[in-house]
């Protein structure tokens, strides 16, 4: 396990925040009836069970780097930086473009990140971003230059058994972005904490793709390419594991629970995430979520909920913002902020 304080160093005393936030999601809008045939169950199963509508799917023609370019730029947009401001590029996708090079590098040059931008991938499933943030803001804090670029990006869609009702219910596609740069005093990353939990990685998986299972006639036929996932074993990971854990990372940062203004949860499961902010102590309706609109996106859920929230004028300055994510490995990444409102009045030559 990590645990990191706000970031201290030579370049900023005032440490890093979020300066901007962006998303994208496809256009394509496919409701529960769509997939709950193929999945053998109704629409009112799926709404009872997770409370998910609908998700968004990726055209053919669209892969993991189009949709985090596009949310890249949205955040860069709202943060009043260009792509030759960037020191700094990190993904964060268990559903990448392709096995190698990494989705980064496709994303940097899709955004014209200047020449040497440092472009790297994060895979710790739906703990990606929370993982690629607190990775970023420590490679921050030892660089001359300001700002980085962290994405969360996922075509769930391309990987999922249309039949397998434990997960092509659940799935969207869809990629969040946030900017980090120079907090004011009193804001920004307050605390960060990384955790796994090796034993359980059977919980998540895609068998098949890798040095241990090549694929083959042999692996496509059997179905060892689709993700899987132990549902019923997710939810006594998040009950024993995860919920006790964020109870305990805000309390170690020297907050109650009942003190976030805003609780920014992967979405994994509506009735799930219902139970887990009650558990923690989360003040009743201070839980953002966008499940109902999207499902879950991966290692994008909790970006694209988070810029969701600032889109829509729920944040305000200096207010306390706790992410949680967990998902595969399994994996949990939880950061604590004061959110800072950025008002953009950074110039620069447009490339």
């Amino acid at each position: 396990m990590i645990t990191t304080g706000m970031a201290r160093s030579g370049r900023t005393s005032a440490g890093t925040a979020i300066l901007g936030t962006g998303s994208c999601l496809p256009s394509h809008v496919v409701g529960n009836d769509e997939v709950a045939a193929a999945a053998g169950v109704t629409d009112e199963w799926i709404r009872t069970k997770t409370g998910i509508r609908n998700r968004r799917r990726a055209k053919p023609d669209e892969a993991t780097s189009d949709l985090a370019v596009a949310a890249g730029r949205a955040a860069m947009e709202a943060a009043g930086i260009v792509a030759a401001d960037l020191s700094l590029i990190v993904v964060a996708t268990s559903t990448p473009d392709q096995p190698q090079p990494p989705t980064a590098s496709v994303v940097a040059d899709g955004l014209g990140a200047g020449h040497g931008t440092a472009a790297f991938d994060v895979n710790a499933v739906c703990s990606g971003f929370v993982f690629a943030l607190n990775a970023a803001q420590h490679v921050l804090a030892g660089s001359d230059s300001p700002y980085a670029l962290v994405i969360g990006a996922d075509v769930y869609s391309r990987i999922l058994d249309p039949a397998d009702r434990r997960t092509a219910i659940l799935f969207g596609d869809g990629a969040g972005a946030v900017v980090l740069g120079p907090a004011r005093p009193g804001r920004g990353l307050l605390a960060g904490r990384l955790a796994g939990f090796g034993a359980e990685r059977d919980l998540i998986e895609v068998p098949a793709g890798g040095s241990r299972l090549p694929a083959s006639a042999e692996t496509l036929a059997a179905g060892l390419h689709y993700f899987t996932m132990n549902g019923r074993g997710v939810r006594d990971f998040v009950n024993s594991t995860v919920a006790p854990a964020i109870t305990g990372f805000v309390e170690d940062a020297g907050f109650s629970p009942r003190a976030v203004d805003h609780f920014v949860p992967h979405q994994a499961n509506g009735r799930m995430l219902e139970d887990l902010s009650a558990t923690v102590g989360i003040t009743a309706g201070h839980t953002r979520f966008s499940y109902e609109d999207f499902g879950n996106t991966g290692a994008a859920s909790v970006p694209v909920t988070l810029d969701r929230a600032v889109r829509s004028g729920q944040l305000d300055d200096g207010d306390l913002v706790l992410l949680a994510a967990f998902g595969g490995g399994m994996a949990m990444g939880l950061s604590l902020l004061r959110w800072q409102h950025n008002h953009p009045s950074h110039s620069t030559t447009r490339a």
